[in-house]
């Protein structure tokens, strides 16, 4: 099939590529991968490449929200689910009834989910959160062991797993990781001390896998790693780990237009001499900023988008590509030829991170799937 004769734009996800990664880190570390698929897989989409991650070795998945676990049963995923953030008590008995684990940080939330496990009719499988310095959401390290207490002394919840965000792996300073791996650590050696160590005890995001052996515990949690994104500047890829999604578009009209023409809202940008201009069916409601500086692929060549990015459609300068022409591959993200353009150039030039620049991508913009 050829994209440019079905659709506008479209991202391709290479599924290979994310069974690969999911591999990589099933043999690096020798420990259990919890998958995170939340934010709709970072733009990936969440359900096939749940399905890939499991099929290549990975044991559970994490998301965000209720409506992100559910999502996933209904595609027909068996596997362990956890929600790592805030989970609306109105949402606990479906739930926990649908075997989707939940996270906790207070005496007050564990007792009402023991009495929603108790009406559901099965436990809610809770995991205690600690926070060691994310100053996000969790409990302090010292009431740690007093929840967990709590946890399995009632009815109607399990205590299944314990763990921690880190919220500085990605940075070349390994001190203010150290710290609260250490204060992580210790809540766990209480937890031994007292006989009350869970099944699922974890710590590492796609950095700490990355970087710390000594926070892997029973499984670690690889997010935008296994897209083959890097988490930072200062935490670089493995070689081995391989970018999942390319982002793509097809020249719409090509046109030559003379000196003095101004190009798309405001004119900020005006010809000055006879000059090729591309259109390209793609826009800030796809994902794509509305900021001066982008730029784009056109048969393997860079070229600048110019004028104003349109709700729907930008337009670019093909004095470069003279051979350009109507329904040429455009690639926004991804490799053409021995040209590339990564998620993490974008979000430089955009300002911001990776992580927003795939999970930006508008649900209208179709993704296809490779593989595996």
């Amino acid at each position: 099939m050829q994209p440019q004769m079905h659709y506008a734009t479209w991202a391709e996800v290479d599924l290979g590529a994310i069974a690969g990664n999911v591999r990589f880190f099933r043999k690096t570390t020798q420990r259990a991968v919890m998958a995170v698929v939340k934010a709709n897989a970072y733009g990936h989409g969440a359900a096939p490449v749940a399905r890939a991650a499991l099929e290549a070795g990975a044991s559970w998945l994490a998301v965000a929200r209720a409506g992100e676990a559910l999502e996933l049963r209904e595609a027909g995923l068996a596997a362990p689910i956890l929600i790592l953030g805030y989970t609306s008590p109105a949402r606990w008995m479906e739930l926990i009834r649908a075997g989707v684990s939940l996270t906790v940080w207070s005496e007050a939330q564990i007792v009402e989910m023991a009495a929603a496990g108790r009406q559901a009719g099965k436990p809610a499988h809770l995991h205690l959160k600690v926070d060691t310095g994310m100053s996000r959401l969790g409990t302090k390290p010292e009431q740690a062991p007093l929840l967990a207490e709590k946890i399995r002394k009632l009815e109607g919840v399990l205590f299944e797993g314990i763990f921690t965000h880190f919220a500085r792996a990605d940075e070349a300073d390994p001190a203010p990781t150290d710290a609260q791996s250490t204060r992580f650590r210790k809540v766990v050696e209480a937890l031994e001390h007292a006989g009350m160590r869970p099944p699922w005890v974890h710590a590492s995001n796609s950095a700490g896998t990355l970087r710390r052996p000594e926070a892997w515990y029973d499984l670690v949690r690889v997010g935008i790693a296994m897209y083959g994104l890097e988490p930072s500047r200062a935490c670089p890829l493995p070689e081995t780990i391989r970018p999942a999604l390319a982002w793509k578009s097809s020249l719409a009209m090509v046109k030559t237009l003379p000196p003095g023409r101004g190009i798309s809202y405001g004119h900020v940008y005006t010809t000055t001499r006879d000059e090729r201009i591309g259109t390209i069916p793609v826009g800030y409601a796809d994902g794509f900023r509305r900021i001066e500086g982008n730029v784009v692929l056109v048969r393997g060549r860079r070229v600048p988008v110019i004028g104003r990015v349109t709700m729907d459609q930008i337009m670019v300068q093909l004095d470069g590509v003279p051979e350009a022409q109507v329904g040429d591959v455009v690639v926004l993200i991804g490799r053409q030829q021995e040209e590339c353009i990564s998620a993490e150039e974008v979000a430089e030039r955009w300002g911001t991170i990776n992580y927003e620049v795939t999970s930006g991508l508008a649900a209208r913009v179709p993704r296809l799937y490779i593989g595996p």
